[in-house]
């Protein structure tokens, strides 16, 4: 037996389908965000965020940037895991913090480094009087680097804010965690 179904019923069904899902979606969105954006490592982030008085979401920004939050990650420039610690930072974290027997493969367990990355941001906020867009760039391209932009007329006016990163890496990598930023202090708040 055929059950005849006019073509306005089906229009009429699917209507009431896509404002069902929609409506759905709206009630959830911020589960789907934080699908889209997790907090992994959350306890450990937040312990040497108050620790090294950085912002927990900033780190999250990095960390998802820099590794993906994969701790077995490593750069093409030899960086080491989620917060992408390069050698020497490593090594010259480990003289500063005491870390007994460091060696350059402990950059792969999370808690090391995320302490390092976090004592590191605390550096760069010192250095650049907590300006976000500076400490970032200089997380990714070097503090070095971002000073010397900002003493080139060419990339900064006034000294104080860079109105271009040279570095194209940088400044798409600075647009990422800046956005991120952004939103993981939306969502987790």
């Amino acid at each position: 037996m055929f059950i005849f179904v006019s073509k306005r019923f089906v229009r009429i069904f699917i209507v009431i389908f896509i404002i069902s899902v929609v409506f759905l979606a709206l009630q959830n969105i911020n589960w789907l965000l934080r699908v889209v954006y997790p907090f992994h490592y959350r306890d450990i982030i937040e312990t040497y965020a108050e620790e090294y008085n950085v912002d927990p979401y900033l780190m999250v920004s990095i960390m998802r940037n820099e590794s993906k939050f994969n701790p077995n990650a490593i750069s093409r420039r030899d960086a080491k895991g989620l917060m992408q610690i390069a050698p020497i930072t490593g090594g010259w974290a480990a003289e500063k913090l005491n870390i007994e027997d460091y060696r350059e493969d402990m950059l792969y367990d999370p808690d090391l480094n995320i302490r390092i990355g976090a004592w590191y941001l605390n550096i760069l906020h010192r250095e650049f009087d907590d300006r976000l867009q500076l400490i970032i760039a200089a997380y990714n391209a070097g503090n070095g680097n971002v000073s010397k932009w900002l003493q080139n007329p060419e990339y900064s006016q006034d000294g104080e804010t860079l109105d271009v990163i040279p570095f194209g890496e940088t400044r798409i990598y600075s647009q990422k965690v800046m956005r991120d930023y952004e939103i993981y202090k939306r969502i987790y708040k």
